[in-house]
């Protein structure tokens, strides 16, 4: 790569979205520019191919918008992780806890073959719990984490504790 990228410059901070007090970081501009969302992909397989990785899971949706490229990058698979009822074929499901009430995701029963090491990928770690469940579901099959990677990290939600077991990996970091 020969540009260089200071990728804060492409991520959209809405105050108060969706809910008073909130500064959504939106990724919509580095999606939109085609260079820029390339070498962020780019620099995160850099971060992670020393892993070994077998396949890649991604909560939807945007999980997804950085997850498959990723695979395709690394020349693996992708395994989509999807709210309850969205999959087609027998999935496995766990629930986590949301600030009002719960939620599940799901994942194909054939997905992750026993053994196969799996990065999960994700555009934002904020409090952990979406990515905590994803690592759950893999588990449930046999897979081993052997990673997490991810556009942002919000620090100050301390979503990383969640994962101390896994090998956490940001682009950039809001503190």
């Amino acid at each position: 790569m020969s540009e260089t990228f200071n990728f804060k410059d492409y991520i959209r901070v809405i105050p108060d979205y969706p809910q008073p007090g909130i500064r959504f970081k939106d990724i919509t501009p580095l999606l939109n520019d085609g260079a820029a969302y390339k070498a962020a992909i780019q620099t995160l397989k850099q971060a992670v191919e020393h892993l070994n990785i077998d396949v890649i899971a991604g909560p939807e949706a945007r999980g997804f918008v950085v997850g498959a490229p990723l695979a395709v990058e690394l020349g693996v698979g992708f395994v989509p992780i999807r709210k309850k009822g969205k999959l087609p074929y027998e999935t496995i499901e766990a629930s986590y806890d949301l600030e009002y009430g719960n939620d599940s995701l799901t994942m194909h029963v054939d997905a992750i073959k026993p053994g196969q090491r799996v990065l999960i990928a994700d555009d934002l770690l904020a409090t952990g719990g979406t990515i905590a469940t994803s690592i759950k579901l893999v588990r449930q099959l046999g897979g081993v984490v052997c990673g997490a990677a991810f556009l942002i990290e919000l620090g100050y939600l301390t979503g990383r504790e969640k994962l101390q077991d896994v090998d956490v990996v940001t682009l950039l970091k809001y503190e």
